[in-house]
């Protein structure tokens, strides 16, 4: 079964990961690149390229983009920590994500805030196909901010910086010296490779 497009469990598992052969690295690294810009990043790409042109009251994909992108919060996150699934961690998964993420910290700087966006946003969105609070998700604007009970989170922006953030974590997987980060992205792949079987 295919783990990323045009490559199977069978070719994961044939790459040589338990020591230094960079070439291998490299291409696992190039898989979880096309795994995750092919399920996520490429899908809201396409999304946002049909509303630019619109006038910002008219789009109208916005719940459908932060759906897409607060999932890869949690799956790249999940990648980071090298969780093989996110079943009954998922609050922690997700707000250690805004938490240490360059992209998005500055944004959810403390705990409650945290918490509050995971609950209204991440939690409403995807559970209850609605934001639980006062909350209006626009395109224009900072990534988010709050005036008074009023939330905006702009999906265009959390877009750009998830994709960063993403590329980010592939830059720094693709040096060698990193092997904390390599081993935890290969115990998640691992897991990903022998759930396709």
């Amino acid at each position: 079964m295919e783990i990323a497009p045009n490559f199977t469990s069978d070719q994961w598992f044939s790459l040589n990961l338990d020591g230094e052969n960079e070439k291998d690295w490299q291409k696992g690294i190039d898989v979880l690149r096309d795994r995750l810009y092919a399920r996520y990043i490429e899908p809201v790409d396409v999304l946002l390229r049909i509303e630019e042109n619109q006038p910002p009251k008219d789009r109208k994909f916005g719940f459908t983009v932060l759906a897409i992108d607060l999932l890869l919060m949690e799956t790249l996150q999940a990648f980071k920590e090298g969780l093989v699934d996110t079943k009954g961690k998922s609050r922690g998964v997700f707000k250690r994500f805004l938490e240490q993420s360059p992209h998005f910290a500055k944004y959810f700087h403390d705990e409650a805030t945290r918490e509050e966006f995971y609950t209204s946003f991440r939690c409403g969105i995807l559970h209850q196909a609605e934001i639980q609070s006062s909350a209006l998700v626009w395109s224009l604007g900072e990534l988010y901010e709050r005036a008074g009970d009023l939330e905006i989170i702009n999906r265009n922006a959390v877009h750009q910086n998830i994709k960063a953030d993403l590329d980010d974590y592939l830059l720094m997987l693709r040096d060698s010296v990193n092997n904390v980060a390599r081993e935890r992205f290969k115990t998640k792949m691992n897991a990903i490779a022998n759930r396709a079987f």
